[in-house]
């Protein structure tokens, strides 16, 4: 009996492991994201996900295929059934117009094209930094709004200061 507990117990590890991987998010025949990592671990459950453990990068598409913004971060998990990925530690958005939101925590709602956080953001443009607790922008990181805002520092003419 010692036995078929062992063979028919379930593993603590993933089911499967794939290693520098590249996925196409597509839609009607167009891709609308690319994701790109080192590790990708697959786990079959009743509730699958997928994780990168050791990081991913994301890059979402326009209709011309042109990149219309990016995502990175140190660790992912993506749930299948719900179609939404949670990125942690260090993440960075970055859109065409080269703003940059800094967050430790952001999930993607890949079925409303949304990207959201509850917690401490930091959103750097050409003219100003935000500080702020909670975000929330479409995919394409070009309409967002801030929330619980802690501060804003104007980067305005700050080249011609004298130091």
């Amino acid at each position: 009996m010692n036995k078929v507990k062992i063979i028919t117990a379930r593993k603590s590890g993933p089911d499967i492991t794939s290693n520098d991987i590249a996925i196409f998010y597509s839609d009607s025949g167009l891709v609308k994201a690319k994701l790109t990592g080192p590790q990708m671990d697959n786990y079959v459950t009743n509730k699958p996900y997928v994780e990168f453990p050791k990081g991913f990068k994301m890059f979402f598409y326009d209709e011309h295929m042109k990149v219309s913004s990016w995502m990175r971060a140190n660790y992912g998990i993506r749930r299948e059934k719900e179609k939404i990925m949670e990125a942690k530690n260090d993440v960075v958005v970055v859109n065409e117009k080269g703003e940059q939101l800094n967050a430790e925590h952001l999930i993607w709602e890949e079925e409303k094209q949304l990207i959201h956080s509850d917690k401490f953001v930091k959103i750097t443009t050409a003219d100003e930094i935000i500080y702020g607790d909670g975000f929330e922008s479409n995919q394409d990181f070009t309409k967002y709004k801030i929330f619980k805002i802690r501060g804003t520092i104007s980067l305005k003419n700050q080249k011609d200061k004298p130091l």
